[in-house]
């Protein structure tokens, strides 16, 4: 049995992964564009989980082939929440981390390349340089420090919280893999696949290929369309974030796709700034949008 949508804004969950290009602030404006009933929803790109944590399908499936990243979803998971908040108690008097303290945070850095425990990925992102997850080609998390700017403060504590208790109650998995590799021969008319993929002509640390993980470029733009393209074919209903100008540049290939089968374009307003490729000078303006095939 499908479930209706979640469009209530004072309701929405915000991630406690503050996620470049997170999707939280768009919600009210994306929601009311999806379908009113859902079965299983696919969130193939699921990074911080802003979209997927919100939906009240009957089963939510996120993907992202930032495997480190899926392992901590995994463990909030399947931990009592006590015992996580007993863990970042721990690891903040251990390692005295602070706004300054960038001491503390390499060593807590050093020893999460060791030893792989998931929550102290979580510790590292919270005091990281603009939150940021980045990986070398060793898989190491390298990540500078964000002194005076990144901490674990009584915000995140509240969104993982909320995070946590919503993720524990719902009908869901995780998965690891490139959105090329991922499954998708299951899904019938009652899903919904959502795609928020790195934008092809901005520029980010999720799309330049230097977190030891595949980046994003012309090919893998090319590859997603095919994908949806494919979606379409079968009657499955999706939905794609994605950006047609910005900084005087159009994504070409995008338009095309769009013109060619007749999807539909729903521009969104980006009053927001939780990302830094969103640009509204005059000459620059940056065409945020929803494409569906509905």
């Amino acid at each position: 049995m499908a479930s209706r949508l979640n469009i209530f804004e004072d309701e929405f969950i915000c991630s406690p992964m503050n996620y470049i290009g997170g999707k939280y602030k768009l919600l009210p404006q994306i929601y009311p564009h999806f379908p009113k009933s859902i079965n299983t929803f696919v969130d193939l790109f699921c990074g911080g989980c802003n979209v997927g944590i919100n939906i009240n399908a009957h089963k939510v499936i996120f993907n992202d082939n930032l495997t480190y990243l899926i392992d901590l979803y995994k463990i909030f998971s399947s931990t009592p929440l006590d015992v996580v908040l007993q863990h970042i108690s721990q690891r903040l008097n251990k390692f005295q981390l602070s706004l300054e303290n960038v001491e503390g945070y390499n060593n807590l850095r050093s020893i999460y390349n060791s030893e792989r425990n998931p929550l102290d990925l979580f510790m590292l992102v919270a005091f990281s340089f603009n939150h940021q997850i980045r990986f070398n080609s060793y898989h190491e998390f390298n990540c500078p420090f964000g002194k005076d700017r990144s901490c674990f403060n009584k915000r995140i504590e509240d969104n993982l919280i909320k995070f946590i208790t919503k993720l524990q109650t719902m009908e869901h998995d995780f998965i690891a893999s490139n959105f090329d590799e991922f499954d998708l021969s299951g899904l019938t008319k009652c899903d919904f696949v959502y795609c928020d993929p790195p934008y092809l002509i901005t520029t980010g640390s999720y799309n330049d290929g230097k977190r030891g993980f595949t980046g994003w470029g012309t090919q893998e733009e090319i590859k997603l369309l095919d994908l949806l393209v494919q979606l379409d074919n079968l009657g499955v209903k999706f939905a794609l974030s994605n950006v047609l100008e910005h900084k005087g540049r159009t994504n070409e290939l995008l338009k095309d796709w769009v013109n060619t089968h007749k999807f539909v374009i729903h521009t969104l307003n980006m009053n927001y700034n939780n990302s830094n490729y969103h640009t509204s000078k005059k000459g620059n303006k940056t065409k945020e949008v929803l494409i569906t095939n509905y």
